[in-house]
Order: C-alpha cells, then structure tokens, then sequence
C-alpha cells in the first residue's frame, strides 16, 4: 500500500508508504456464541463475521462515548494518528525537551529514527491502539513505555 507513486522508464517509485488503518486482533468466543453469530450472518444481519464483530464493537464505543470523551481529556491523550519524524525528535533535542507520547490510537516512530535519538528526546510512552516503530526504537523505549 502506497500514498503515490510515480513510474520513471518502467521503474515504480514510492513516495511515502501509506500506514494500514487497521490492527488485526484475535478473539476466542464460545461455540454457542460463535453459533449465534453465524446465525445472524447467514439470516442477512451481517454480511460476515468480521461485519458483526465490528458493529458490535462500535456500539459498545458508542454506548460509552462520554466516558471516553472524559478519559481522552482527563489523560491528555492525542487522538487518532500521530507521527513523529526524526526532524520532530531533533528540532525537540535542539530545544532541550522530552517529549511525552500520549496516544489513542496510532502513533509512528519513523523508520530514520535512530535509538539513540529516541532515547535522548523521548520520556515516555503511553499509546492505547498501536505504536509502530523499528524493533530497535521500540527497544531503546522499552522502559519508557506503558
């Protein structure tokens, strides 16, 4: 998956990599539960069990909108995707600060970032969703990370 791409005598070239807007998880149900979903798949409810699990999980974030408006606020947490360059972490480096990562949903360590820069801009860690990084990034944070 790309943002865009550009052909240059018969080379494809990639501009930026796009980031995937899901996380894949797994679940373990019963057999009479899963049953049940099944059932309503096959009645026409939903046009697969992947189709329910969603709905289902989306009414249950719906139904608790308000307390997770509050939560969001209380935590001080960024919302939604936020990506921090290796420019981001110098500029912060430059300036003498650390930086403190609260995220619901999905943030990004880019791929140029070194574990030493990580280790010298960043305090901390909190992400609820996904933190995607290098395997050595996300080393050098291990204990920064909650």
């Amino acid at each position: 998956m790309v943002k865009g791409c550009f052909t240059v005598a018969g080379n494809t070239h990639e501009l930026r990599p796009k980031a995937p807007d899901t996380e894949k998880i797994t679940i373990n149900l019963g057999y009479v539960d899963l049953g049940h979903v099944d059932l309503m798949v096959q009645e026409g409810f939903y046009s697969n069990r992947t189709d329910f699990i969603r709905t289902a999980i989306r009414n249950q974030l719906e139904r608790h909108v308000e307390v997770v408006r509050q939560s969001t606020a209380r935590k001080n947490l960024d919302l939604g995707l936020r990506n921090y360059t290796r420019e981001d972490l110098e500029a912060a480096h430059r300036a003498g600060e650390m930086l403190q990562i609260n995220v619901l949903g999905l943030a990004t360590i880019a791929q140029d970032v070194t574990p030493e820069l990580a280790r010298a801009t960043i305090a901390s860690v909190s992400v609820l969703g996904a933190l995607h990084a290098t395997p050595a990034v996300k080393a050098a944070l291990a204990d920064r990370t909650r």
